[in-house]
């Protein structure tokens, strides 16, 4: 094909050229929009557990609980509830199974000599005395009795003075513990 210019003619178009070097790489261009979310992986396995952590405070004191059933009656105490007094004012007195867990009372200017008789009381009986005159109380043992205290005399312990009382304790067969306000 020939093109002429104002008195310009040129001739055909020659074979085409080798090609050339590559050029610079160009910019890159602007991020394409972001694809759809894919779907949701497999469930990893379950880690180790960890430490306990430490105790909490203590929480708040719940309400009072309904109260509980009645227990059962206990037995029938003793008919003897009550101490009874004997009082004794002569010089001697040998004690009775009747006295057991009351109290005697000795009263006399002169002094007072108290027996206590084998073989009439038993392991845990005890007999409560108290000298209420001026006369001292003298605790003796009878026939195969044997008395044991901490006063001056231990087989024959004596009443301190006037308002003194003491217990005379049976701990086995004739055999007796005077414990109380004793010289």
């Amino acid at each position: 094909m020939s093109i002429s210019l104002i008195g310009v003619t040129t001739g055909p178009t020659g074979p085409t050229g080798p090609t050339g070097p590559t050029g610079a790489t160009g910019s890159n261009g602007s991020n394409g929009a972001t694809g759809a979310t894919g779907a949701t992986g497999a469930t990893g396995a379950t880690g180790a557990t960890g430490a306990t952590g430490s105790t909490g405070s203590t929480g708040a004191t719940g309400s009072t609980g309904a109260t509980g059933a009645t227990g059962a009656t206990g037995a029938t105490g003793s008919s003897s509830s009550v101490l009874a007094i004997n009082a004794q004012t002569g010089t001697t007195y040998t004690l009775l199974v009747t006295d057991v867990n009351d109290l005697v009372t000795l009263s006399n200017a002169s002094a007072i000599t108290l027996t206590v008789p084998p073989s009439v009381f038993s392991a845990n009986d005890t007999i409560n005395i108290a000298q209420l005159g001026a006369g001292q109380v003298t605790v003796t043992q009878g026939a195969g009795v044997t008395i044991n205290s901490t006063g001056a005399t231990a087989t024959a312990p004596k009443l301190s003075a006037i308002y003194s009382s003491a217990s005379i304790i049976c701990t086995a067969s004739n055999t007796f513990l005077v414990v109380g306000d004793i010289a």
